[in-house]
């Protein structure tokens, strides 16, 4: 459908795209039980994701009892390790989020990743869910190289320069996204049934949708009001 307003949308990955919240959870958990540490229950962990695996172990290991400079790359491996061996083990697209995907991919539209998941864990969860080659591109928060993950506009010019579109749009879950969109000059949707790290309504993106089916009417709408 030629008249929908953008030709590239662009996802955060944990807490927009996919719900990722029990296998990170049991990740985090692990890695605080090697050190003795108590575990956090897996509902509490959705305040803790969305800047990457390595703040979401800071605030865990904060909240259990304190962070150990020195202790701190070890742990992040033997996390990572985990989580990776484990990355799919309840990891599924939100509700609604198939049929909005098919329906973006028959209006012509391609769909990009851009997280704060390193890379390669973001093509990891993907294959495994067998959606990669509905991607157009990922990019994941050490792509680019250190520094530039979001709320940094780069990896989002990044995903614009690669997929070479005319109107983007992103949409996420957290200051981080909205905080990136807004630097790239990019319309952007925030999910309320993500990972949100403030009242979704206050994040400061053009809409917040509930469910994936109000996705791509929102999109719409804001394409046309933005003509």
């Amino acid at each position: 459908m030629d008249d929908f307003p953008y030709d590239v949308v662009g996802f955060d990955l944990d807490g927009t795209l996919l719900d990722t919240m029990q296998d990170l959870g049991h990740a985090l958990n692990h890695t605080l039980s090697l050190i003795g540490r108590p575990a956090i229950p897996i509902p509490e962990v959705r305040g803790l994701i969305g800047g990457g695996t390595g703040q979401m172990l800071r605030a865990g290991l904060a909240r259990t009892g304190g962070i150990d400079e020195a202790s701190l790359p070890d742990l992040t491996a033997r996390l990572i390790a985990f989580y990776a061996d484990n990355i799919a083990r309840h990891t599924a697209l939100y509700p609604g989020g198939e049929a909005m995907l098919a329906g973006l991919e028959a209006r012509g539209v391609r769909i990009a990743v851009a997280t704060n998941k390193r890379e390669d864990l973001a093509r990891r969860v993907f294959d495994e869910l067998g959606l990669t080659h509905r991607l157009a591109t990922i990019i994941g928060g050490d792509t680019l190289g250190e520094g530039r993950a979001k709320p940094k506009p780069d990896m989002l010019i990044e995903m614009v320069r690669r997929t070479g579109a005319r109107r983007a749009a992103f949409v996420g879950d957290t200051t981080y996204d909205i905080g990136a969109a807004r630097a790239a000059g990019l319309p952007v949707v925030a999910v309320s049934f993500g990972f949100n790290d403030m009242p979704p309504h206050e994040l400061g993106a053009d809409a917040v949708i509930d469910h994936f089916d109000a996705l791509i009417p929102t999109l719409q709408r804001l394409g046309q009001a933005a003509a």
